[in-house]
């Protein structure tokens, strides 16, 4: 009967440490896979974007009685606040448009500084143009171990081209070296 309990309690303790094991695995897994989508795309010059765009917009929306008060000057600053809320999504879900949504975000939130409530009270535009500046400055990520390889293919590749560690003597031709492969941007830019 003790051993019974003893193999049951055991069973038991497997199993719980078997489940906490694979939420943990879970959890890691979706940390990582969220990390590598934060990654891929201008996210933090997108979220200040959002941001900027739902102070500028949300001001204006004030109870109906500021709003009548207020009258038609409202419009712009609502639209305004629209159209950078769209330019932060726009640099999340489709980052090759990032230098577009950047140079618009920047430009959009400078003109809400006069159209909106200096906009959004400078808050906005200030989130504004530092978000546009980061989608505008972000680049792909390159991977460190791509690098790593190229560098090991050229000294490769200068190996059995004939090439030698040391630098050749005077009177010899010299081998060319061969650039490195930069990294895939669908814009052109290099680093």
């Amino acid at each position: 009967m003790l051993l019974s309990r003893r193999r049951s309690r055991s069973r038991t303790e497997s199993r719980s440490r078997t489940e906490a094991r694979s939420g943990s695995r879970s959890r890691s897994w979706s940390w990582q896979r969220w990390r590598r989508w934060r990654r891929s795309r201008p996210f933090w010059g997108g979220l200040l974007t959002l941001l900027s765009g739902a102070w500028i917009c949300v001001l204006p929306l004030a109870p109906l009685k500021i709003m009548l008060q207020q009258g038609v000057a409202g419009i712009p600053s609502v639209l305004m606040g629209a159209v950078l809320i769209v330019l932060g999504l726009t640099g999340w879900f489709a980052p090759p448009q990032r230098v577009l949504a950047g140079i618009l975000t920047t430009l959009i939130a400078t003109a809400a500084l006069v159209l909106s409530n200096l906009g959004g009270f400078l808050i906005g535009t200030l989130l504004g143009i530092f978000g546009g500046g980061l989608m505008f400055a972000w680049q792909p990520y390159a991977d460190r171990r791509a690098g790593n390889r190229t560098a090991e293919n050229r000294t490769a590749e200068n190996r059995t081209a004939g090439g030698s560690a040391s630098p050749p003597a005077d009177g010899e031709p010299r081998t060319p070296t061969p650039t490195p492969t930069p990294h895939h941007d669908p814009q052109g830019a290099q680093p």
